[in-house]
């Protein structure tokens, strides 16, 4: 009728496994809160839904997902999330695609887009830097949605280390019943 203490065990472990993986992948790294004076706001009006989440690549060439895909329909105003300047606006794949450089080695990308900058333009949070263009497409699904991805130093990570309104993650204590009177 009770569960064994061995059972308790380990759904403890399977719980502090699955969330050390889940801040892992969600919370920034520490230079990535440093890296730019303020944080980003939206590049989309809200409300914000995150379609498809940012997935870890175990490395450079492997699968992944570098980025986050925000619900949004065809024609949304696509604005720039910090201050920055254009370093790329054209297309890729078929993709229209903006890439913003924010300095200290933070850049940002959003796609698909039809650009309304130019590469070396520069940007404040909230300018309209192009509308979405076209449903965004992975081997596993399609939606009306913008991908926005994040670099830091070259290095992909979640944009949601950026992104305003968003707490971060703290790790409280575990409670051990076991040792309480």
């Amino acid at each position: 009728m009770f569960p064994s203490l061995k059972n308790i065990a380990a759904a403890r472990l399977l719980a502090s496994s699955l969330l050390v993986v889940v801040v892992a992948v969600v919370a920034p790294p520490s230079a990535a809160r440093g890296a730019i004076a303020d944080t980003w706001s939206w590049p989309v009006a809200p409300p914000w839904r995150i379609e498809r989440g940012y997935v870890v690549s175990p490395n450079t060439y492997n699968v992944g997902h570098r980025g986050i895909d925000l619900t949004a329909s065809d024609g949304a105003a696509v604005l720039a999330p910090a201050s920055g300047t254009v370093i790329f606006s054209g297309i890729v794949v078929n993709r229209g695609v903006i890439s913003i450089d924010h300095g200290n080695g933070v850049t940002s990308s959003f796609e698909p887009v039809t650009a309304g900058v130019v590469t070396g333009e520069r940007v404040q949070p909230g300018d309209v830097i192009g509308v979405i263009s076209g449903i965004h497409t992975w081997p596993s699904g399609a939606c009306a949605c913008l991908h926005l991805g994040a670099r830091l130093n070259g290095e992909y990570l979640s944009p949601l280390a950026f992104l305003s309104s968003i707490d971060r993650a703290v790790l409280l204590p575990w409670r051990d019943e076991r040792s309480q009177p």
